[in-house]
Parts: C-alpha cells; structure tokens; sequence
C-alpha cells in the first residue's frame, strides 16, 4: 500500500515537521467538511468519505498552504481553498478510474470508487464532491478576505475544473490514446489535465492574501507550471520504474493502455533531463522570494524526488 508520506530524504526538520502538520490539518478540515456517513443518503456520503480520507499525499492542499505562507496568509483562510482543490481532485479521480475512461481497479492502494461500491455511486459522489468544493469557497469561511479576492478564488476554481482545464485535458488524454503526439501535443495535454490543478492550488493560495504583486503572481505561475509538468514526467517514469505496491495504483498501466509519455515519445534518459529542467526553473521562478518561499521549493524537491 501507498504511503502518504510527502517528505523527501533532503527534507529540512523544520520542513518536514511544517508538511506532516499541514497533511494532519488538511485531514482534519476535509472529515469536517464532508457529510456524516450516517447521515443520508449514507451511501453516498459512505462512498465520497472512503475516496477523500486517508489516502494520498495532499500535494494540491500542500501548495495552497505553502502559497498563503508568502504573504503570511491566515491557515483558518487557507483551509477551505485547501480543501476544495482536493475535493475537485478527488472528484476527477473518481471519474478517471471509471470503466468509460481509464477503467482502474487500484487508487491510492486500494480498490477504486466504483469497485468499492458500484459504478452509478461513484459517479454521483464525483459530483457531490465536485459542488462541495464551491459550497466550501462560497461560505463565511473566506469572508476574511475582500469579496474580490473570494469571487477571484471561485472564478480560478471553476476555470480549472473545465473544459478550458482538468476536464478538456481528460478529453485530449482519451482521444490521444493510441496516437502517436509530438512533444508540444502531450504538453499541452497536461498543462490542462495535471498542471491545470497545480497551477490552481499555488494561485488560490496566493489569492488569499491582499498583497499579491504583479510580479509574484507571475512568478508564482511561472512556479506551478513547472512544477506541474515535472509532477507528470516524474509520473510517467515511475509507471515503468516503480511497482504497484509503492505507487497504489497499477504499475504499467499507462504502457498497458497505449498511452503517450514521456519516456515513450523523448527517451528514459530525455523525459528525466527535461524533469530535472522543469524542477530548475521551478526555483530560478522563486527568485523573488525569500525564505518564506521555503515551502514551495520543498514541495518541487518532493515532486522530483518521490518515489510513489
């Protein structure tokens, strides 16, 4: 079974003690906002808690806590954006897995939704978790912030969750299967599927702050960009290089299914040079912060250093 243990070998103690805190946060904020299990309809509630808790790494939540910790950004803030993007995430996990799409047995070392239940139950808790991540960002929970700000959240959210987002890469990820892309196709295919949520979690974070500068939006987007594509070559490595008990989920399975990589269209040896030059210009990005950027760079050493 996967662990969901985000801290690289290279991890600072102050670091790694702030990521493990954060991961105990976020669980926390997530079973609170998710309905009773015993509340009804309990089968749905039953199905969207198993898919959310204790499983995964909260990469998405991690970079909404590391963005809001450069402006010093109230955690009571961060918490519902945190828990959103994670809600959507799940949300698209759910829906990927399912026979019509990827059709996988194995999320996050255990069965997925619609072998845990049934199909039609997955896909409705994909929805009901879906509208519970906008219910989250609409509440009094972010009136802290200007409604500006709030609106600006929502507006990033929904943009990302698209079809000019997550779900228009999925469309291009499913009609690209079997085709040979060029190195441009397949980039443009994750900036929307993996990156479009990457990028969403380091801006929504950033957006709760009132002190976000031209400039640092632009860096920090620079940042996610990077970082969200070296999350996807690193990926597509260690579905050959890993197994399935490290990575929870099958290994070979994008092989299996006749899917474009990275490793299949540049080379083993290409795709981790261009990681490692996604993860370098991560942190050229980050230039314009200082310290309490820390975090973020963290995260990127994670994304190119984990092993599942």
């Amino acid at each position: 079974m996967s662990s969901n243990n985000i801290v690289s070998p290279q991890a600072p103690p102050r670091a790694a003690e702030k990521i493990v805190q954060y991961q105990q946060r976020i669980e926390k904020v997530l079973n609170n906002k998710l309905p009773d299990a015993a509340t009804e309809p309990r089968l749905l509630h039953q199905a969207m808690r198993y898919s959310v808790l204790e499983g995964g790494k909260r990469i998405r939540p991690l970079l909404v806590y590391a963005a809001g910790e450069c402006f010093q950004a109230d955690k009571k803030i961060l918490d519902a954006p945190a828990a959103a993007i994670e809600l959507l995430h799940v949300y698209s996990l759910i829906h990927d897995d399912l026979p019509s799409m990827d059709d996988d047995d194995l999320r996050r070392g255990k069965a997925t939704a619609h072998k845990a239940f049934d199909e039609a139950t997955a896909i409705l808790s994909g929805d009901a978790l879906q509208t519970l991540a906008f219910d989250i960002l609409s509440t009094p929970s972010l009136h802290q912030i200007s409604l500006k700000n709030q609106l600006k959240i929502i507006n990033i959210l929904s943009q990302t969750a698209g079809s000019l987002g997550m779900v228009g890469g999925q469309v291009i990820d499913l009609s690209s299967t079997g085709k040979n892309l060029s190195e441009q196709q397949l980039e443009n295919m994750h900036l929307h599927k993996t990156g479009a949520l990457i990028r969403a979690s380091v801006m929504m974070g950033a957006t709760c702050s009132e002190q976000l500068t031209a400039q640092q939006q632009a860096a920090l987007e620079k940042y996610a960009t990077c970082i969200g594509l070296a999350f996807q070559v690193r990926d597509d490595i260690l579905d050959i290089e890993s197994d399935t008990a490290t990575l929870g989920k099958q290994q070979g399975a994008d092989i299996a299914a006749n899917k474009a990589t990275y490793p299949a269209i540049l080379g083993m040896t290409a795709a981790k040079e261009k990681m490692l030059n996604l993860y370098e210009s991560s942190y050229k990005a980050l230039s314009c912060f200082g310290a309490e950027a820390d975090l973020l760079r963290n995260i990127a050493d994670f994304i190119v250093k984990r092993i599942q």
